[in-house]
């Protein structure tokens, strides 16, 4: 018996949890700090379409992913009445202690509460007994880390990240402006759509620099990360000092993500934390190609049906048509060529020094990013 069938059988009472039932005073409230935050309806397209609180409504089709420290059972699944693809994280509230609830219940206001083309939007959150339920648009192309394990094992094109290194930075640029830092910045929480449109998701972990009205320099909050979230982080934010960190930490974390891109693989992810922070706080700022800050094992690499860049349009699933093989060397960043502006702008965003780090808005007019853009399809 499947876990839908399960639902259906229990009959368990369904709760709607759509913020379209809160007022828009109540969103407010949940923010009471945030004064400059842009407050529109819900969309008026495929959302009002693809709205049923009625697990029955939904075909489960194949689990595509975990999220939320493996929590969360992310689906690809159809919704009956209209046919309409979607995605479905399903998360057992029962496993999450008072701290990842409230980071769900972030997640889920916020994601409704920010309207941006370049932010994550769920259409639809609703709970089954102890399982949250949140309906949102399906992402063809999956993460990017996704992209990365499947069809880029040794790293995208300049032209692809380029794409996808833009629209996050876009909706970061618009997170910073209502003051706030994402924190949890990599390529997991990048979505690409069928039509190539990208997202920034994971607002689990955001924070806001507005308290009591005001908006401050720097924050001392530090999240309790899991230790797998470690490597983009700035090192102000790992430092844990009284000069705290502030939006340029997210920058950082976007030339570590760019990294990652480029190379297939995440600078750092093989550090015990005191020496990764070290690492982060020594020197100059880190490129692209500097072989210490990458692991250094025998790759474990995937190649796609075609084993050029456009195999990512050969089919829906990223996660289908795939298959491992050995690598019979060492994978090494420094084998791979960049172009000078790519390699400046990982320069830039991983200066050490938060100040000499450009802002979100500034970077999105870095000479990387006024090349031709890229079309998915």
């Amino acid at each position: 018996m499947s876990l839908l069938d399960c639902f259906c059988t229990s009959r368990t009472q369904v709760e709607s949890l759509r913020p379209e039932k809160q007022s828009e005073t109540s969103i407010h409230q949940y923010l009471v700090d945030e004064p400059t935050l842009s407050w529109s309806p819900p969309s008026t397209r495929a959302s009002e379409v693809v709205c049923s609180t009625n697990v029955s409504h939904y075909e489960l089709q194949v689990e595509i992913g975990r999220g939320f420290d493996n929590l969360t059972s992310v689906h690809l699944a159809r919704h009956t009445p209209t046919g309409t693809l979607v995605t479905i994280k399903i998360t057992n509230l029962e496993n999450c202690n008072e701290e990842r609830l409230k980071a769900l219940q972030k997640a889920v206001i916020l994601s409704h509460f920010f309207r941006h083309p370049n932010i994550t939007n769920y259409w639809t959150v609703f709970t089954v007994g102890s399982w949250l339920w949140v309906i949102s648009p399906f992402m063809a192309y999956g993460s990017a880390s996704q992209l990365l394990r499947t069809y880029f094992p040794e790293g995208m094109s300049e032209t692809l990240i380029r794409n996808i290194l833009f629209g996050a930075v876009r909706g970061l640029n618009y997170l910073h402006q209502n003051g706030c830092i994402h924190r949890s910045i990599k390529a997991s929480h990048i979505l690409i759509s069928g039509d190539g449109l990208v997202t920034l998701s994971g607002l689990s972990h955001l924070h806001s620099l507005v308290k009591h009205g005001q908006r401050h320099r720097a924050v001392y909050d530090f999240p309790q990360f899991s230790t797998s979230v470690q490597p983009w982080l700035s090192p102000e934010l790992l430092r844990q000092d009284l000069h705290g960190y502030n939006v340029k930490s997210d920058i950082y974390s976007v030339g570590i993500t760019a990294c990652e891109l480029a190379n297939g693989q995440v600078p750092f992810q093989d550090m015990h934390r005191t020496q990764m922070l070290l690492q982060k706080l020594k020197g100059p700022p880190y490129s692209p190609l500097d072989i210490s800050i990458f692991p250094q094992s025998e790759s474990r690499m995937r190649s796609s049906r075609s084993g050029i860049d456009s195999g990512i349009g050969e089919s829906v699933l990223v996660s289908s048509g795939t298959h491992t093989v050995n690598s019979d060397r060492l994978h090494t960043p420094s084998s791979k060529t960049f172009s000078p502006a790519f390699f400046s702008l990982v320069q830039l965003c991983l200066q050490q020094d938060p100040e000499k780090r450009p802002s979100a808005s500034s970077l999105l007019s870095h000479v990387f990013f006024k090349q031709p853009y890229f079309e998915f399809l």
